[in-house]
C-alpha cells in the first residue's frame, strides 16, 4: 500500500502529518510512503530527511497521491475550497483533522466523491487509543504556549524573586478548565513560579490538578457535568450560574487567566463575562484558547489580542502551530499508530467493526455514517 503525505494549504499551519522517524516504522510495516516536496520545511524537516528515512519525495501533490490508498494529512480540505477534494479519488483514505461536528459539509463532500474519512477528532478516549489521540497531544502543545504567551503579556514576573531590591511576590494564575490543556497549563504555569488555582465541571480531575501542585476550585452546590469519553457537557441555566459565581469570586486576584473550556461540536461556553473582566487588575492577562469556537471570555476575537478595562485578552489561533516540531512529532506519532490499526503486512484492512477505527470513520462508501455528524448536517439544511 501507498500512502501519501501532503503539504498543508490552511493559511499558518506548520506542522506536518509524518515525521521522518515514523516513516522508518510505517517502512517496517511494509507500507510504502511519498511525501509532497516541502511538506515538512516548516517543521524543520528538509526533503533529504524523508530521503534518508526511505521515502519518495514527489515534486507536487497530484504526483504524490498518484496510485496512493491513503493520505495523511494535520488538516483536511477546507469548507471554503471544494477544489481540494477532487484530486482525492473515490476509495481513497483520507486521515486527518475534520473538524466533523463544526464542518459537516467537508464530510459531506468526502462522502459524495466516495473517499473514506478517518476524523483525527472521532477517536475515541478509550485506554487502547490512548497513542492514537491526537486532540490530547496537540491539546497539550496548546496548554502549555499558552501560558507562555500569556507570561509574555504580563506587565509583571510570575515567579517569586528575593532580590536586593526587594521581594517580588509571585504571580497568580487561574485555569478554566481541567482537560489536557488546562493540565498541561497548570503545569507549566507552576514551573514558571506562578500560584495556581483551577477549576473544572468534572469533579474528577480534582485530584490530577492538586497533584500537579494547583489549588482545585469547588463550590458547595453541585455544578458537574462529566459527559461521555471524559469531555464536559454543557450545564443547566441554574448550575451555569453557581459557576459563574465561583469563578467571579477568584478571577479578580488573578494576574494570568487561561480558559480551555469547550464542549464537541457546541459553542463554547461563556465562563468570563465583562463584568469580570473589569473587576480584574489592570494589567492582567486573559488567553482563551477556545477563540475558534466562540471564546470562554466574553471579550475575546479570534486571532486578535483585544485590550479591554486594563486587561489584555489574547485569542490565539491553532496554537500547536507555533511549536511545528514538537507538535508534528506527536501528531505523527499519533497517526502512525492509527495506521498500523488499519493495515496487515503493508495492505490497507479497513476493519469498521475495530472499536478505534469505526467510531472515527466518518464517511464511507459514498455514505456519512457518524450519527452526530448527520445531525449537523440536517441542522444546517
Amino acid at each position: 500500500m501507498k500512502v501519501a503525505v501532503l503539504k498543508e494549504t490552511r493559511p499558518g499551519e506548520r506542522r506536518v502529518a509524518l515525521v521522518p522517524r515514523e516513516v522508518k516504522t510505517l517502512l517496517k510495516a511494509g507500507v510504502e510512503v511519498v511525501v509532497e516536496s516541502g511538506a515538512g520545511v516548516e517543521s524543520a524537516v528538509a526533503d533529504d530527511a524523508y530521503r534518508e528515512a526511505g521515502a519518495t519525495v514527489a515534486a507536487s501533490a497530484a504526483e504524490a497521491l498518484e496510485g496512493a490508498g491513503l493520505v495523511l494529512r494535520v488538516n483536511g480540505p477546507s469548507p471554503a475550497d471544494p477544489d481540494e477534494i477532487p484530486p482525492l479519488k473515490a476509495g481513497t483514505v483520507l486521515v486527518a483533522f475534520l473538524n466533523p461536528l463544526t464542518s459537516p459539509v467537508v464530510v459531506s463532500r468526502l462522502a459524495e466523491a466516495g473517499v473514506t474519512a478517518i476524523a483525527m477528532e472521532m477517536i475515541p478516549r478509550i485506554t487502547r487509543a490512548q497513542s492514537m489521540d491526537a486532540l490530547s497531544s496537540q491539546a497539550t502543545v496548546a496548554g502549555y504556549k499558552a501560558v507562555l504567551m500569556g507570561a509574555d503579556a504580563l506587565p509583571r514576573f510570575l515567579p517569586m524573586f528575593t532580590t536586593a531590591a526587594g521581594t517580588i511576590r509571585p504571580g497568580r494564575a487561574l485555569i478554566l478548565g481541567a482537560g489536557v490543556a488546562g493540565l498541561q497549563a497548570i503545569a507549566t504555569a507552576r514551573r514558571l513560579g506562578a500560584v495556581v488555582e483551577a477549576f473544572d465541571v468534572r469533579p474528577a480531575v480534582k485530584e490530577q490538578v492538586e497533584s500537579l501542585g494547583a489549588t482545585f476550585l469547588e463550590t458547595e452546590h453541585d455544578v458537574t457535568a462529566e459527559g461521555e469519553g471524559g469531555y464536559a457537557k454543557e450545564l443547566s441555566e441554574d448550575q451555569h450560574r453557581k459557576e459563574l459565581e465561583l469563578i467571579a469570586g477568584h478571577i479578580a486576584d488573578a494576574d494570568l487567566v487561561i480558559t480551555t473550556a469547550q464542549i464537541p461540536g457546541r459553542d463554547a461556553p461563556l465562563l468570563v463575562t465583562e463584568e469580570m473582566v473589569r473587576s480584574m487588575k489592570h494589567g492582567s492577562v486573559i488567553v482563551d484558547l477556545a477563540s475558534e469556537s466562540g471564546g470562554n471570555c466574553a471579550l475575546t476575537e479570534m486571532g486578535r489580542r483585544v485590550e479591554a478595562h486594563g486587561v489584555t485578552i489574547l485569542g490565539p489561533v491553532n496554537l500547536p502551530s507555533t511549536i511545528p516540531v514538537h507538535a508534528s512529532q506527536m501528531y505523527s506519532k499519533n497517526i502512525t499508530t492509527l495506521v498500523l490499526e488499519m493495515t496487515d503486512e503493508g495492505e490497507l484492512k479497513l476493519d469498521l467493526e475495530n472499536d478505534v477505527v469505526g467510531p472515527a470513520c466518518v464517511a464511507h462508501a459514498g455514505e456519512v455514517r457518524n450519527e452526530r455528524v448527520k445531525a449537523a448536517l440536517d441542522a444546517r439544511a
